[in-house]
């Protein structure tokens, strides 16, 4: 068996290098961690952190701005099989993506074994020849060393089963704060040299619009995520500030529509007395607030878009 290097501390010299300047994106099955990652190595809530499967459909990026480099984030929806046209046009744009970016970070939890699920995501990057690969080991905080070191060696195993050498295998825990900035510091030498391609204050390439959908949805999936799991879409048709208000008390007027796919579907996400939709509105304002640092009245309606999953002409329209 070759050696397997496992970083724990960066090894890099320090001598002045020139600026870097590049894409990654994470990959991992649903749940393995990567938006949570997305925001330790930002440092703001970019990404959306429901524990729900497929939430994270758009291309949020994240942005981690440092002396020495520039590190993109992209987030590419989880790859999974496809079984309708949307699974389908998910899967498309997670090739492309990954063909695209400078270095593909695979997150790997550290508490569950290896599956199928992992072996499909693996095989499909092993045929991604140019691109750097690292392994990821998330959520360390919640195993003990022995079944670290165990997940470490399989990981190991798994990339020289399918042919490939990983660039890096770090484990983290985003939660901890536990080597998230060592990870940063081996991502970094893998990417390109050049300037910053975007400007200091950026921490989202992100239109508002969408970040707000993203997060309108993430409030709404959390109760139902049994019921509806991902048939529910959010387009937010406007957003305009409120005339005839002093300077210093600024209002957002966010129009949104939460879009399900069946009329049966309309009184769980209602709830009893329009009571679940109006928590959605109230936990989501308060995101939306804190990210675009204004006082926002947020207008939400639920509508039918029947089986949008399944047809293109809705796709387009709801952003697919």
């Amino acid at each position: 068996m070759g050696a397997m290097s496992v970083r724990t501390q960066s090894s890099e010299p320090s001598g002045k290098a020139s600026h870097r300047a590049g894409f990654a994106c994470f990959v991992g099955r649903p749940n393995a961690g990567k938006s949570t990652l997305t925001n330790a190595l930002v440092g703001k809530k970019v990404a959306i952190t429901a524990d729900q499967p497929q939430t994270t459909r758009h291309t949020v990026r994240g942005i981690v701005h440092r002396p020495d480099a520039q590190l993109i984030l992209v987030d590419t929806p989880g790859l999974h099989k496809p079984r309708t046209l949307l699974g389908q046009r998910l899967n498309d744009v997670v090739r492309t993506t990954w063909a695209e970016v400078d270095v593909i970070g695979f997150c790997l939890p550290a508490n569950e074994k290896l599956g199928p699920g992992d072996r499909f995501i693996a095989k499909e990057l092993a045929s991604i020849k140019k691109t750097p690969k690292v392994a990821i080991v998330t959520k360390t905080d919640l195993v003990d060393s022995k079944q670290l070191a165990e997940q470490l060696i399989a990981i190991d195993q798994l990339g020289k089963e399918l042919g490939f050498e990983w660039a890096e295998i770090v484990p983290v825990s985003a939660v901890g704060d536990q080597q998230v900035g060592l990870l940063a510091d081996l991502l970094v030498p893998l990417l390109p040299e050049g300037p910053a391609l975007y400007p200091e204050g950026d921490l989202t390439d992100e239109p508002e619009q969408v970040m707000v959908a993203e997060l309108i949805r993430e409030a709404a999936l959390e109760g139902v995520r049994d019921e509806l799991p991902h048939s529910i879409a959010v387009v937010v048709e406007e957003m305009l500030p409120r005339e005839d208000r002093p300077a210093d008390r600024p209002l957002l007027d966010i129009h949104a529509f939460v879009y399900i796919e069946r009329p049966s579907q309309k009184g769980i996400i209602i709830g009893p007395k329009g009571k679940r939709l109006k928590d959605v509105g109230i936990k989501s304002r308060k995101q939306i607030e804190a990210l675009l640092g204004t006082p926002v009245f947020l207008d939400l309606h639920v509508k039918v878009a029947k089986d949008w999953q399944r047809d293109p002409r809705q796709l387009r329209k709801l952003g697919f």
